[in-house]
């Protein structure tokens, strides 16, 4: 489809995905029961999916990806004790101190490289002392890929399995959030169970690439998986005939899946343009998925307020950054129409 003048190019996050006709139909034909008595087939057989697609053992199906991460925290850690995380990790930026105020456990810091994985050097490095008068007891490491506010990145397999082996080795478990999971799968070129099998527990968005109305798993081993369900309940995430939202994550799975690269090709069409716009830094080689970071010579808010005025929708991520994201919801004609109006918002006085 081409771009219509005037028409709106969303790049503001693949969240923003309207169901396509497929799915609707699919979401409209779905069997259904109450799933709080665990009585939803189309649920049953989604949590199913997902646990097999990971090579994991049980599956739960959560509103949100923020609910699911936090249900993951929660039932691997107890009160008063402490997680290692990113200093860039969506659960620390944009989760609103959700496992300190529900879960009651801290998040340490580290400033891991470009793609949000620890080196072994560095998770040794934060070992505690065996000082619990003193010190916290640090339980869990949370991992992220793709990684989101380091502009869509994906570590190297080999880092993660070395992470995870590290964190195991010193005592602890190990939370995956892949919210992007099938673009970082894609863009390693290995199967998504690959990159599970370096977590105790896993975060898979459906409503991002996969372009579902609403929907996140917490997947993980099945004895660990009733101490989420009731998390799940606590939070308030017991959900009723939810297997409309069921149907269109296993429409999704079988439909979506298969095209995330196409999204990841859009990426580094926008990137290659951009680069060429003055007062714009993007480097095209770094985006290995399908988000875009741009530092921008003028601010971020005023960039932002510049593109609205042409119809184009991105976000800040920070005061000179701006992050664009490629979804199904939007053509390459459309991404290649979208550095125009850029260019022109740029221009303007």
């Amino acid at each position: 489809m081409d771009c219509i003048l005037n028409e709106v190019i969303d790049l503001r996050s693949d969240t923003v995905t309207l169901p396509t006709d497929g799915m609707r139909r699919a979401m409209a034909a779905a069997e259904v029961g109450d799933d709080v008595y665990g009585e939803d087939p189309s649920i049953r057989e989604l949590e199913e999916r997902v646990a097999d697609l990971l090579g994991m053992e049980s599956a739960l199906l959560c509103p949100s990806g923020t609910m699911s991460n936090l249900i993951a925290i929660a039932s691997l850690t107890s009160r008063g004790e402490e997680v290692l995380v990113d200093s860039e990790a969506h659960v620390l930026h944009y989760e609103l101190a959700g496992s300190a105020v529900v879960a009651g456990v801290q998040l340490r810091n580290f400033d891991a490289p470009a793609a949000g994985c620890p080196t072994t050097p560095q998770l040794l490095s934060m070992e505690r002392l065996a000082d619990p008068a003193h010190e916290p007891v640090t339980t869990l490491l949370c991992l992220e890929q793709t990684h989101n506010r380091r502009g869509g990145s994906v570590a190297p397999l080999v880092d993660l399995q070395a992470a995870s082996q590290t964190a195991h080795g010193m005592g602890l478990k190990v939370h995956l959030d892949g919210a992007r999971l099938g673009n970082a799968a894609v863009a390693l070129g290995v199967h998504p169970s690959a990159l599970a099998a370096c977590a105790d527990s896993v975060n898979f968005s459906l409503s991002k690439g996969l372009g579902c109305p609403v929907g996140s798993l917490w997947v993980g081993t099945a004895d660990v998986r009733e101490r989420a369900h009731i998390w799940r309940k606590r939070l308030g995430g017991g959900m009723r005939q939810a297997g409309i939202l069921a149907a269109a994550g296993l429409w999704a799975l079988e439909h979506q899946m298969p095209r995330l690269e196409e999204d990841h090709v859009k990426a580094r069409r926008f990137a290659q343009m951009v680069a060429e716009l003055p007062g714009v830094t993007v480097d095209p080689e770094s985006v290995q998925t399908n988000i875009v970071l741009l530092e921008t010579t003028l601010s971020a808010e005023e960039v932002l307020r510049r593109a609205d005025a042409v119809a184009l929708r991105m976000v800040a991520f920070g005061h000179h950054t701006v992050r664009a994201v490629t979804h199904l919801n939007v053509t390459l004609g459309q991404i290649e129409e979208a550095v125009r109006r850029l260019r022109t918002a740029l221009a303007a006085t």
